[in-house]
């Protein structure tokens, strides 16, 4: 009987850690995010926000020293993007950008980032980014702040070019605003554990 009463110890505890193992530490992107493009133009500077952005990500915990990012995914709709220039802008962004055929542009992790530490620190992201349905591999340094086992922000900026993309640069105000080729993004995100 002692036999078998060890055995089912045995299985239980196997079952259990099994069960562990398979625990993600899933992150979701929380409100409050904020993601722009800047760029220059013939007359002036101008901006525009993403309003909509969705994005979620995969951590291991190291104890509570560090942690490891997995994987991240972020997602930004084009047609919520808006101007400082106003909606003959948002209307040509939309177009140069190929939104009917390309809802979305998105930043995809391509390789872990290992041991990163808590606290704030520079990380080196290799990204997949995604515009107007053309993929270019980059590089981006950003931003990690994070509390042991709580939510981790990430910050950081890349400028690109969007001939790069196959995208025209866009014009405004029936031609007389022609946009600059290179503009940049920038964001500042926070990720919670999912519940």
């Amino acid at each position: 009987m002692s036999g078998f009463k060890n055995f089912l110890l045995v299985a239980v505890t196997v079952v259990l850690t099994s069960a562990n193992t398979d625990v993600k530490n899933t992150y979701t992107l929380s409100k409050g995010y904020t993601v722009s493009i800047h760029g220059t133009s013939n007359l002036h500077d101008w901006d525009e926000n993403v309003v909509t952005v969705t994005g979620d990500g995969n951590v291991d915990w190291n104890g509570d020293a560090n942690f490891d990012l997995n994987a991240m995914n972020i997602k930004m709709v084009v047609n919520s993007i808006k101007s400082t220039e106003g909606s003959m802008m948002d209307k040509n962004t939309y177009k140069a950008l190929k939104a009917d055929d390309h809802p979305d542009i998105t930043f995809v992790l391509t390789a872990p980032v290992k041991s990163i530490q808590v606290g704030t620190h520079v990380i080196a992201a290799k990204i997949n980014l995604t515009i107007a349905g053309v993929t270019k591999a980059i590089d981006m340094p950003v931003t990690a702040t994070s509390v042991a086992h709580g939510n981790i922000s990430f910050e950081g900026s890349k400028a690109i070019k969007m001939t790069d993309y196959g995208i025209t640069p866009p014009v405004a105000l029936f031609g007389t605003m022609k946009t600059g080729n290179e503009i940049t993004i920038k964001f500042k995100t926070v990720f919670a554990i999912s519940k």
